[in-house]
């Protein structure tokens, strides 16, 4: 029977160099055979984990981060324990390399198991067992690591690092340019299936909620990648949704009108968006530029027409019936 990892944290955190003490115990296992990328912004100190496998939700079980911390991938005859543990050593001062060379210390089955991880200052380590199924290999590059196992061509982590290295912007669409480069590069043999990606920030803020700047998972689709590339987009659109609803709650509404609008334009067939940033512009006092966006909305689900009376009731709108039948007069008959 194969065996996985499953360490207590006492037992974790020895120093890499003691005796190990326990043995692991056998329990079943999940196979995660794919490629991923754990990444450090140097600019910005983000950290993160991209990955692709031709497996169901493999966001739940590959990918790992903390802000201030580090950031774990870990797949193949998948040990998820690797993950948790990986960040608490992290998060007690070991280095990603001694916190990788602690956990395989200890597991029996190191020889199947794929892992990498980045601390928050950029140190990278990557392990591939002798016994992944081939093609199976990694790439430890300045602040990043690219691993892949199970592949069509074991070109695919290099091609991941190169596109890594090549790509400008933000640690998010570097990370995602790597696992299409992958699929380019013929990905993994069986096909693919599902998707996440995970970005932190770099110093922890005391509330984990923002400090995650994206925490997406695309569970089963046909082309995960691309899906997960519009979720990152839908995610940003509406974070300037939420900043303009920050403004708008502190009557800062042209910077709100401005936030709306951006999200709009990124995404503009989300009628949501649409028909907030209709509303701001009535509270700006600019009723007639509204009117168009309202039709708009009203054109495509008339329940925002029945919808828009409640808002003077939340102070979202003037207590105005003038300007309130002036909207409503757009929707169709």
């Amino acid at each position: 029977m194969k065996r996985i990892l499953f360490i207590g944290l006492a037992m974790a955190l020895i120093p890499s160099g003691a005796p190990a003490q326990q043995r692991v115990e056998p329990r079943p296992l999940r196979p995660v055979h794919t490629y991923s990328i754990v990444a450090r912004d140097p600019a910005s100190g983000q950290l993160g984990v991209a990955v692709q496998s031709h497996w169901f939700s493999v966001g739940p079980i590959v990918p790992w981060a903390e802000a201030g911390v580090g950031a774990v991938a870990t797949q193949s005859i998948v040990e998820v324990s690797y993950g948790p543990l990986g960040l608490e050593l992290m998060r007690a001062g070991k280095s990603a390399p001694d916190a990788l060379r602690s956990l395989l210390a200890t597991d029996q089955q190191a020889s199947v198991r794929q892992v990498a991880m980045i601390d928050a200052q950029g140190r990278v380590a990557a392990h591939t067992g002798e016994h992944c199924i081939a093609e199976a290999g990694h790439y430890i590059g300045n602040q990043f690591s690219a691993q892949a196992n199970l592949m069509l061509k074991n070109t695919v982590w290099n091609a991941m690092a190169k596109a890594f290295e090549a790509t400008r912007g933000e640690l998010a669409d570097r990370m995602l340019a790597a696992l299409e480069a992958a699929e380019a590069e013929g990905g993994d043999i069986r096909g693919r299936q599902s998707a996440a990606i995970i970005v932190v920030t770099g110093k922890p803020t005391g509330r984990p909620w923002e400090d995650r700047i994206f925490d997406l998972r695309v569970e089963d689709h046909p082309n995960p990648i691309e899906e997960l590339k519009r979720l990152l987009r839908l995610k940003r659109a509406y974070d300037h949704m939420n900043r303009g609803d920050e403004l708008f709650a502190r009557k800062e509404i042209d910077a709100a009108v401005k936030e709306y609008g951006a999200a709009e334009q990124m995404v503009p067939d989300n009628v949501e968006m649409v028909f907030w940033h209709a509303v701001t512009l009535v509270n700006a006092g600019r009723v007639d530029e509204s009117l168009p966006l309202f039709r708009k909305v009203f054109a495509s689900d008339r329940n925002w027409a029945i919808l828009l009376p409640r808002l003077p009731r939340s102070n979202l709108l003037p207590n105005d019936q003038q300007i309130i039948q002036k909207i409503l007069s757009t929707a169709p008959r």
